[in-house]
């Protein structure tokens, strides 16, 4: 720390003298040479406790360090990936809900009734709908017509939330 404020001290000699002689040979400049030589004062002070503060503390931080460009991040399964994007595709269009997402929605539904509640999805279509409730149900009823414009609007993001509880609850 006093090496740091010597170099200082050394580094403002050359200010002073010409605020010494600013303050000799023009009177009438004082104050703006005054208000500039604080400002420098300042900023040699702020350098200064900024080397001090970086010795101090440790440069790096443990959490930032996980965070280098050189470490992966962990990505995501590609099965909940792939679903994702289905999820994307079945609120765009009636047609990937109907035959890209409504396929892998009924395959899960039908596992988790069978593994959860012993229910067969195709074979208790009334208890299946009654665990289900009725927004999935229609959506993985074994009898759903496909769409008749399968370029019309999929299912709303209200709608899906609404089979994800209803899944999740099972």
């Amino acid at each position: 720390m006093r090496g740091d404020v010597r170099r200082a001290l050394r580094g403002l000699a050359l200010p002073t003298i010409a605020l010494l002689g600013v303050a000799a040979f023009l009177p009438g400049r004082i104050e703006p040479a005054v208000r500039a030589y604080a400002l420098l004062v300042c900023a040699v002070a702020l350098a200064v406790a900024v080397a001090a503060l970086r010795r101090v503390y440790p440069p790096a931080d443990p959490l930032r360090r996980a965070a280098r460009k050189d470490q992966a991040w962990p990505r995501a399964p590609r099965e909940l990936v792939e679903l994702q994007n289905l999820t994307a595709l079945g609120a765009g269009d009636a047609g990937d809900l109907h035959f890209r997402l409504r396929p892998r929605l009924r395959s899960l539904a039908a596992s988790l009734l069978e593994s959860r509640r012993g229910v067969s999805l195709e074979r208790q279509p009334d208890a299946s709908r009654a665990l289900l409730g009725d927004e999935t149900w229609k959506l993985v009823r074994p009898d759903r017509p496909s769409p008749d414009d399968e370029r019309a609007r999929g299912a709303s993001a209200a709608a899906l939330e609404q089979v994800v509880v209803s899944l999740e609850r099972l």
